[in-house]
């Protein structure tokens, strides 16, 4: 049985309105990486911080799933062996074409992160610098998503799966942030096509 890892990035949600980060007129064509996607940034103007993730939350919850995202929960459902999709993106589109236990290596806009204690639960569609944690109740709470400069979620998982692969597929990426750029050689040095 062979056994598939797929990397997903921001261009597979493209279709589903969902705007890229390096395109022409993208994210970070409107918005300082430095500003709304580091912690220094968010040390800086969290409130900035905040409106930036409220936005992408509001936008991807009007999102739906297009036809990759359907193609690849029907891959999963309907191939003999393991496929493991790994994403970059921080939407839940491919849960809701119908795929089963996502890596979401840079986390997820629904979830919520306290940097006092590290609890982490459902965020809510508006976030604030005065929210506090339900557990600790420090005024510390973030989108749980992995900013530049973070080291990326379940890497030992990832690694493990593409050196397991028998195939491997890129998917909407550009192939231009580590670690996930290099992903391709990782799984290609361990055999895969």
């Amino acid at each position: 049985m062979q056994k598939i890892v797929v990397l997903t990035g921001a261009g597979i949600s493209a279709e589903s309105g969902l705007g890229t980060f390096r395109d022409e007129g993208g994210l970070w064509a409107q918005h300082r990486i430095e500003d709304v996607a580091t912690p220094e940034g968010y040390a800086r103007d969290p409130a900035l911080v905040h409106r930036f993730y409220n936005a992408r939350r509001a936008q991807t919850a009007e999102a739906r799933p297009n036809a990759a995202h359907e193609a690849l929960a029907r891959l999963q459902a309907q191939h003999p062996g393991e496929v493991v999709i790994v994403t970059q993106n921080v939407d839940a589109l491919h849960e809701a074409a119908g795929a089963r236990d996502v890596i979401h290596m840079h986390g997820e806009l629904a979830r919520a992160v306290c940097n006092a204690c590290g609890t982490r639960w459902a965020a809510p569609p508006e976030m604030s610098p005065a929210d506090a944690c339900p557990t600790c109740a420090a005024h510390a709470c973030r989108p749980d998503v992995v900013w530049f400069g973070e080291i990326p979620y379940r890497m030992d998982e990832i690694l493990d799966h593409l050196q397991g692969a028998d195939i491997f597929a890129a998917i909407g990426t550009s192939g231009q942030v580590y670690p996930a750029a290099g992903f391709a050689q990782e799984a290609a040095e361990a055999g895969a096509h």
